[in-house]
This record gives structure tokens, C-alpha cells and sequence, in this order.
């Protein structure tokens, strides 16, 4: 429900173009968008979504302000947002994982350039090229850089003043003829520079159009009769052949394409990218991505693209992507900017297209499966072995680390009570128990209608406040109690939820699409598990029932006392916990709480006892 402070504030938002961000209690920024008209995007929150969406329900729960930039296009927002995300890293946005980890090449922004590999990104104009997610590729482009141009490998700063001054000796890169000598002025600036920008097209996989200036360079060395240096191109020029030669052709048409795919599961996504230069796949790079639960891929692909080419030195003519997306026109008009030529986004258009999108979508699932295996690995290196027996046994996607068992408790219909207990790594986790009195039920027992609040309650919470939902529920009883869990998790929109149903009879597993039961052997560690979870729930249920059904009796014997209504008997009955204690209190202290008289009353009502 929208608060009337929100309310007035969204009324009074210009229908611009523009980016906003919602905030927390605290202040801080939990989400950031960009929007056409800012007051009808904004609004579009506050509107229930049918079916519901967990996701976007914990967002708009936690939102206690807003706050809006208004730009002057579509493409601005576009580019604000963007920085935004990638600064603040809001915990409701699509999230490419932090890069810091990935190298990139770097290339300085001196007089003489130097270029090198790199983890730390510094904002005095250096350019950068990657990140590299492949490290032997990072290591054959930067060898080929070595063998191919003479660029300096040296930490020193070089400019015509060091060179005047002759400050720095060349070093055994010159003699070894890996570097031109530009701290001796052995090469000029001009021609260093030069030299550089082949570099950077090196980088960006224009390697036809390297070779095809440095052929035109060699013969005209060749008419002048400067063979030995004509002799140095041609072994340049054959070293970048036979690098070219090793890759793909994936196109006659000699153009530039980026093939962006991506592979999408619960939390955690994978994207490739296939990059293809003159027609040849040079190579590929894979991204990993936070926040991606519940949302859709087209809005995965939005995200992808503007945080890639953020800081992407290099845009092509065409990029390719598995579906269209709604924000097409202004990341096209944004990336056309920064190329100064028009670039276009689509989908494939025909079979050879399609067969490359559809082995980026296979590169990409391959990796995710790989990222999700090398988690589970490292989270079974400090798992106990039952949790992964019981994931064997329960065929379970992922390691049950935390599991919530539920069990309701009554007698003849009277204090229905339900409790749940939290296990984490096997181990009780007593801080995190919790009891519910029903509510929704009164007089005949129905333990099908208490299962189905207690989840409603324990889980639209959790949504509520952005918790995590557990790696497993238990639930102790049979398939009618199985199913009225499941009731409410569908309305509450969470779908392939682990949960099972342990009954006591035999020990019988039930499972949300099994007709019959499953059993585990008796001797089975993980069975072991499960009953003595079940069995911790139905103990702090039976304890809650009884406290609950205790604390009802001496309230309505403290009824018959003169004076003392319901209310007045819950809060002595909070305040001393029992008759015991209210009969050892001193008057002075009743008397605060009830009067001089009706604690008079009490005492002489309890001195009969």
C-alpha cells in the first residue's frame, strides 16, 4: 500500500524523460530505472501484477523514497542509468559481476604510449581494452603485440624532454630489435603513435585492415629499395596471417558483429559474447550476472548491453541478440553516437546467423552450468556429508543448507498453534525459530487450513522484506498438509520451491508431483536428519501449544476476580508469567498495574488458592 507522503510525490513528477531511484529506510539507493515519462513509469510500481511477482513485491515494500534526474532524451537516461548501476550496484537491479578480477590491455596516455595487462582501472586517460575472461587469450594478443610492433615495455615516463636530457639508455628490448628506442628519440612521435593505433586495431580484431596497410607500406618500401626494412613488414605481416588463419569464418561479408547470448536460471545468469571482425570469429568473452531472478531475458539483454559498451572502446556496425528488446531505438541512437556511424541491433535474419546465435546459447548454458558447479563445489568443501547425501537422495538442485520445517499443533480444535524450526549445515538454529498462533481457524481442528496460513504468513514475509527462501521446506505430515503448502506458495507466485512432507507413521517422503510416497533406508544418515528436524519442530510446537493453552486457563481463573477483565489479565500475566509470580509480588507493584482495590481483590482471591 502506497503512503500518502510516496503518493503526493509521484503526483507531482514531470511526465519527462529521465532515470529515478527508489530508496530504502535507510537511504539508500535499492533500485534504479530510466523512463520515458517519469511520473506514468513510477506509478506503474505502485500497481498490483497479476500473476504476482516476488521480486518486484519486495522491492515496492521497502521503498521509502524517490528520488528522479530529468535529462534531455531517452538517450541520456539510457547513459545515466547505466553509470548508476554500475556505481551503485543496486541490490534490485541486473548486476554484471563485479570485472575488477577479469585483466584488461592497457594503453597510456603518454607521448609514447606503453601497453600492458592490467587489473586496476585508473581515470587519467588510459585506454582499456577487455576484460579478458580468458586468460590465454589476454597472453597470445599481448605476445603478438610484442613480435609484430617494436612498443616499449618500460615504466618510465618518455617525452621530449627526457629525450633531450637522455635521461634513459635503451635497454636489451632494443638490442633484441622488441622495441623501436623512442627513449633515445630512435623512433619519432609521430611514428610511435602511429604505430600504436595498429595496435589498437590489432586489439579490436581489424587485422584484414592491418594487413592490408602494411602490404601497401612494404611495397612502397620495396620501389625505394629499402628492402631490409620491407624485409621486417613482410615477417610482421606473416606473423599476423598465420594468427588470422587460426580463426573462424563465419560470414563472406567482411563485417563487424558482436553475438550476444545468454543463458538464464533462477539467481544466476551467464551471457557470451561472440566477436566477429571482417567476417571471422577473433573471439569470445563470457559475463556473469547478479539479480536476474524473476526478470525477464529481454530486460537481462538491455542490461548487458548498456553495461558492456559503458566502457567498451570498441562498437560495431551490427550486434545481434536472441530476441528484440523494447529499448532498442535509443541504445541504438546511444552507440551510433560514440561510433559516429550508424550501429543496428536485431535478431539473426538467417540460417548461418541463427547457427551462431545458436552456439552462443550453447557456450552459454555450458559456462553457467560450470559457474553453478564450481559454487556447489565450494560450498561442499565445508558441507557436512548428510547435506549432500540428502541432496542425493531428495534429487535437489542444490545443496540444502538451509532447511525450515513446519508443524501445527492442538487439542480439539482449541490454541492452534504452529511452529517453525531453522537448520542450517545440519545444525538447529534456535535464533531463527519461530510460533504462530492461527488465526483463520476457530473451533473444529483443520490442520489443511493452518498448514496453508503458517506458509502464507512465514513466506509473504520473507518476500516482503527481500529475504532468501530456503534451500528445502519440511513439512511435518502427509499429502494433504504437502499440498496445502503448495496452495500457498503458487498464490504467492514461488515456483520450483524444494519442499517434501515427512510423515510419522512409516517414515514416508511425499513429493509435490509424485502420486505415492518415497522411503529412505532406516539406517540413512539423511532420514536421520529429516526426523530429527521434524521431530525439533513438533517439540517447539507441542511447548508453544502448552505455554499458550496454560497461559489461557490462569487468565480465566484471574476473570473471576472482580476488576480484572481479559486485557487486564494478559498483562499481568506478561508481567509476573504465572499465578506463582503474581502471588509473590508486592502489592505496591499490582497496585500500579490494577489499582489499590481490584490488587486487594487479587491478593485475597489468591491467598485462597
Amino acid at each position: 500500500m502506497i503512503n500518502n507522503e510516496l503518493e503526493i510525490k509521484i503526483q507531482n513528477l514531470p511526465q519527462l524523460p529521465g532515470i529515478y531511484q527508489f530508496k530504502d529506510a535507510t537511504g539508500k539507493v535499492i533500485y534504479v530505472g530510466k523512463a520515458k515519462n517519469l511520473r506514468n513509469r513510477v506509478r506503474s510500481y505502485f500497481v498490483k501484477s497479476q500473476p504476482p511477482n516476488p521480486k518486484l513485491t519486495a522491492l515496492v515494500s521497502k521503498i521509502h523514497d524517490i528520488e528522479v534526474i530529468v535529462t534531455s532524451s531517452e538517450v541520456e537516461a539510457l547513459i545515466l542509468e547505466a553509470n548508476l548501476i554500475k556505481k551503485l550496484k543496486p541490490r534490485y537491479n541486473v548486476n554484471l559481476k563485479d570485472d575488477k578480477s577479469y585483466p584488461y590491455i592497457a594503453i597510456t596516455n603518454e607521448p609514447f604510449p606503453r601497453v600492458f595487462s592490467t587489473r586496476k582501472i585508473k581515470m587519467d586517460g588510459t585506454r582499456y581494452f577487455g576484460p579478458y575472461t580468458d586468460a590465454y587469450s589476454l597472453k597470445q594478443t599481448l605476445k603478438l603485440i610484442r613480435d609484430v610492433f617494436m612498443v616499449r615495455s618500460c615504466k618510465y615516463y618518455i617525452d621530449e624532454e627526457v629525450i633531450r636530457k637522455r635521461k634513459i639508455k635503451v635497454c636489451l628490448d632494443y638490442h633484441i630489435k622488441k622495441c623501436g628506442g623512442p627513449c633515445e628519440g630512435l623512433v619519432s612521435k609521430e611514428e610511435y603513435n602511429k604505430m600504436i593505433e595498429q595496435v589498437v586495431q590489432l586489439i579490436n580484431g581489424k587485422i584484414d585492415a592491418l594487413v592490408k596497410s602494411l602490404k601497401e607500406q612494404m611495397e612502397k618500401l620495396a620501389n625505394e629499395l629499402r628492402f631490409e626494412e620491407a624485409a621486417i613488414l613482410r615477417d610482421k605481416i606473416k606473423a599476423l596471417e598465420i594468427y588470422t588463419s587460426k580463426q573462424s569464418v563465419v560470414s563472406f561479408e567482411p563485417i563487424d558483429r558482436d553475438i550476444f547470448a545468454i543463458a538464464h536460471d533462477g539467481e544466476d545468469a551467464c551471457a557470451v559474447l561472440f566477436k566477429v571482425r571482417d567476417g571471422k570469429l577473433v573471439g569470445s568473452q563470457q559475463f556473469f550476472m547478479t539479480g536476474v531472478a524473476y526478470k525477464e531475458e529481454k530486460e537481462i539483454i538491455e542490461t548487458l548491453l548498456t553495461q558492456y559498451y559503458l566502457n567498451s572502446e570498441y562498437v560495431p556496425s551490427e550486434i545481434l541478440i536472441p530476441e528484440e528488446i523494447e529499448e532498442k531505438n535509443p541504445i541504438e541512437k546511444w552507440l551510433s553516437e560514440r561510433k559516429n556511424s550508424n550501429v543496428k541491433i536485431r535478431t539473426p535474419e538467417n540460417e548461418d546467423e541463427s547457427r551462431l546465435m545458436s552456439m552462443c546459447k550453447i557456450n552459454a548454458r555450458y559456462h553457467l552450468d560450470e559457474y553453478r558447479i564450481q559454487k556447489i563445489k565450494a560450498k561442499e568443501k565445508f558441507a557436512p556429508g548428510v547435506l549432500i547425501e540428502l541432496q542425493k537422495e531428495l534429487h535437489l538442485d542444490r545443496l540444502p543448507r538451509r532447511i525450515e520445517c513446519f508443524d501445527i499443533s492442538n487439542i480439539q480444535g482449541s490454541d492452534i498453534v504452529a511452529s517453525v524450526v531453522v537448520f542450517e549445515n545440519g545444525k538447529p538454529k534456535k535464533s531463527e525459530y519461530r510460533k504462530f498462533k492461527i488465526r483463520s481457524i476457530s473451533g473444529k481442528p483443520d490442520d489443511f487450513a493452518s498448514m496453508e496460513e503458517v506458509i502464507m504468513r512465514r513466506y509473504s514475509r520473507i518476500l516482503n522484506e527481500g529475504g532468501k527462501m530456503p534451500d528445502l521446506i519440511v513439512i511435518d505430515g502427509g499429502k494433504g498438509q504437502l499440498s496445502s503448502a503448495l496452495k500457498s506458495l503458487e498464490k504467492l507466485g514461488i515456483k520450483n520451491q524444494p519442499i517434501i512432507a515427512l510423515a510419522k507413521k512409516f517414515e514416508e517422503i511425499y513429493f509435490p508431483n509424485l502420486e505415492s510416497p518415497q522411503s529412505l533406508p532406516k539406517s540413512s544418515p539423511a532420514l536421520y536428519l529429516l526426523q530429527r528436524i521434524r521431530n525439533e519442530a513438533h517439540r517447539f510446537a507441542i511447548t508453544f501449544h502448552r505455554d499458550v493453552r496454560e497461559k489461557r486457563v490462569i487468565s480465566t481463573r484471574l476473570l473471576e476476580v472482580e476488576g480484572i477483565g481479559e486485557k487486564r489479565a494478559q498483562i499481568l500475566l506478561s508481567k509476573f508469567g504465572s499465578i506463582e509470580g503474581i502471588k509473590q509480588a508486592p502489592i505496591e507493584e499490582l497496585e500500579k498495574i490494577v489499582g489499590k482495590k481490584v490488587a486487594r481483590n487479587l491478593k485475597e482471591f489468591l491467598s485462597k488458592e
